[in-house]
């Protein structure tokens, strides 16, 4: 499989016609106003610069409250893109109590992430902590593990996160090893961890395949939800500018959904 960057965004907007998924620099979802890195770079290669539907489809669970999140738990999201879930997740009346969003250390990349966070730091709900990093997937987690740490007690209050979150990233073949190393890394231990994967259609189903063996033989289990009929359609009720229900439910017919 290549990972030739252009590969996958033709065979993306293939799936929807040609179209982009959000033709704009940003995206307004419910309360978040996102602005998309922009084309240059990094977010070329790493296909930054571009909203696709998975993101979509997760924070449409998000808001629906189909994410489940115990009361106290963290999250954290990896090659985050704009943040739609994370930073959406961080304004649910069921919030963790630390969103992390996370993606390559370049400035154009990483700038833009942190710029959503900060304009739309608002909206998060007062007792969600919300943090964004520089990570490069497979890397050491150091610096990931000690946002863990209590501020004021100065301790690590536990060894991983109850949540990790992969919107669209299984695309990138070759990355599959490094990705599957750094979920078992960042996850907690925990019974009630869960990792939330989510992939375009696009995306050959072989390639998802490997990625799901290659979580297996380390341990990690997903299993792929499949949606009935009553899931047909665009089930979010939060205002998304520029894509009406039908366009929505487009998009998020086009997307796997699997949960560790």
């Amino acid at each position: 499989m290549n990972d030739d960057p252009e590969d996958i965004l033709n065979d993306s907007l293939a799936f929807l016609g040609g179209q982009p998924v959000i033709d704009d620099s940003f995206v307004y979802y419910g309360p978040l106003t996102l602005q998309i890195a922009q084309k240059q770079g990094k977010a070329n290669t790493l296909l930054a610069d571009h909203l696709f539907s998975p993101a979509l489809y997760l924070a449409e669970r998000i808001e629906r409250g189909l994410f489940p999140v115990q009361s106290g738990s963290t999250a954290i999201e990896l090659g985050a893109g704009t943040g739609l879930p994370s930073l959406l997740l961080a304004t649910t009346p069921n919030h963790p109590a630390l969103a992390v969003v996370t993606d390559y250390p370049d400035e154009n990349i990483l700038g833009n992430l942190k710029k959503n966070l900060e304009n739309n730091r608002p909206n998060f709900q007062p007792a969600c902590r919300v943090e964004c990093t520089g990570y490069e997937w497979g890397t050491d987690a150091g610096s990931l593990l000690k946002l863990l740490q209590d501020p004021s007690a100065r301790q690590i209050s536990q060894q991983g996160y109850d949540i990790v979150i992969l919107s669209d990233l299984l695309h990138f073949h070759g990355s599959h090893d490094v990705l599957i190393s750094s979920i078992r890394v960042l996850l907690s231990r925990s019974e009630d961890s869960k990792v939330h994967v989510s992939a375009g259609k696009y995306t050959r189903r072989n390639v998802c395949e490997d990625f799901l063996r290659k979580g297996r033989e380390a341990g990690l289990i997903f299993d792929e939800i499949f949606t009935g009929p009553e899931e047909a359609g665009w089930k979010g009720t939060m205002k998304v500018r520029g894509l009406d229900q039908e366009a929505l439910a487009v998009r998020k017919a086009n997307c796997y959904y699997w949960h560790q």
